[in-house]
């Protein structure tokens, strides 16, 4: 299903490897467009399951066990994908991711409402199982991708991850109101079945018109050991993944959303409904400025001429700038000691300039982890550091409804900056050379 690809001259900016009979860039225009379908389904049924239990009465914690398994599949599916896409080819993991998240949407909506609450907890974790699975299936291989498509040492490697990236969290963030919207007037389980049909058709598309010869089996001589890399920055750089996107998932994921949803609805089904479209349109609005941030990440940083040993540098710095903004609001939430519409309005602003920085942060992240990586063996890192993600997400959505239902809003946010004080020191530890 794959080609086997010459080793070909590799460079540390850029993927080096040509293959014979590829357009590059319609290759990477195809791998985008198949990424921003997925993603576009993955916001949208976040959003559908979050807000959908949250009206049903679901407890902070309840709502992130719905979500846990999600993460713990990304964990180890990251770790296995990266072996998956060596032995079987990226188009091979690109096409599983797809037809996976297809099949949980469809079972998702056999779900029934006359369950029990552990029944119904259960049930959803096991697909959202499912889908953590597809989504990474299909991150991998499309960061991998990139890698191995860009031209060597003309700065293309950071210009092309960043709009992949970029562009990526744009459709996501649509996604979020697009779940929200469906939610509110189509319903639960209409919406799940006009996704999975929108998703089939795109599967198809790419089935069909994906160019062929896109980098599939690669030359390794490792078995499935060998997780953890030879380079220490890689390892360390995955630290710090892991601590950053667990200091976003602690408020994004159930604290934010919940405390919203309490400020804003008055407990009618119009009241409700309204917060639907509130509440989802501000994560959609969070996550495309995000990604429109990522996409001018390399003019932000300097220009594609930067050295690496620069870019590293400045990771550091970036890091460093966003250990202030959650500790700052969780802050002024405990001085408020409640809702209040000047509160509602400096957490917009707050998780809006966190978003900024955090933006900037992910995208550089991005790109080291490309430019770090050996091409023979750029699946088994982009893996091992997407498990780290995961990871972090999944602490992340932990502590969100421990923290959200132990001290409320401050908690949650004060924990936040406690993760993004961690990925500073981790990130600070980061060499510049192998």
């Amino acid at each position: 299903m794959g080609l086997c690809l010459p080793t070909g001259r590799h460079h540390p900016h850029g993927g080096g490897i040509p293959v014979t009979g590829l357009n590059p860039k319609r290759a990477y225009i195809a791998v985008t467009a198949a990424y921003w379908a997925f993603m576009l389904s993955d916001g949208a049924l976040r959003m559908l399951v979050l807000l959908h239990f949250n009206a049903l009465g679901f407890s902070p914690v309840q709502l992130a066990w719905l979500f846990l398994l999600y993460e713990v599949a990304g964990i180890a599916t990251n770790l296995a994908a990266g072996w998956l896409a060596a032995r079987f080819g990226l188009a091979a993991t690109l096409h599983a991711g797809l037809s996976l998240q297809i099949a949980a949407l469809i079972a998702l909506s056999q779900l029934d409402p006359a369950w029990a609450i552990a029944a119904s907890v259960a049930f959803v974790m096991a697909v959202q199982g499912v889908s953590g699975v597809a989504k990474d299936l299909a991150k991998m291989s499309s960061k991998s991708a990139v890698k191995l498509l860009a031209p060597a040492g003309d700065g293309s490697l950071f210009r092309w991850v960043a709009l992949l990236t970029g562009s990526k969290n744009a459709v996501k963030g649509a996604g979020f109101f697009l779940g929200a919207a469906l939610l509110a007037i189509a319903g639960f389980q209409p919406a799940l079945w006009t996704m999975a049909a929108v998703l089939a058709a795109i599967l198809l598309a790419v089935l069909l018109f994906l160019p062929k010869g896109l980098p599939g089996r690669m030359k390794s001589a490792e078995g499935w050991g060998g997780w953890r890399s030879p380079d220490a920055r890689i390892n360390r750089l995955s630290l710090a993944r892991l601590f950053l996107f667990g200091a976003r998932d602690v408020w994004f994921v159930v604290g934010i959303p919940v405390y919203f949803q309490a400020v804003l609805s008055d407990g009618t089904p119009d009241g409700r409904r309204a917060a639907f479209f509130l509440i989802g349109g501000f994560l959609a609005l969070w996550i495309i400025a995000y990604g429109a941030v990522q996409a001018m990440a390399p003019r932000i940083l300097g220009g594609k001429a930067q050295a690496l040993t620069a870019t590293t540098q400045k990771a550091t710095l970036w890091s460093g700038l966003l250990v202030p903004i959650p500790f700052a609001l969780a802050a002024l939430a405990l001085w408020a000691g409640g809702p209040a519409p000047w509160l509602t309005a400096t957490l917009i602003a707050g998780l809006l300039a966190f978003g900024f920085v955090f933006a900037v942060n992910s995208s550089v992240h991005s790109y080291l982890i490309l430019a770090f990586g050996s091409a023979d063996r750029i699946t088994r890192d982009v893996g091992f550091y997407y498990m780290a993600n995961a990871a972090g997400r999944l602490l992340g959505t932990l502590l969100s409804g421990l923290s959200y239902q132990w001290g409320g809003l401050p908690a949650c946010l004060a924990t936040a900056g406690l993760m993004a004080l961690a990925a500073w020191l981790a990130t600070r530890r980061l060499p510049a050379s192998a």
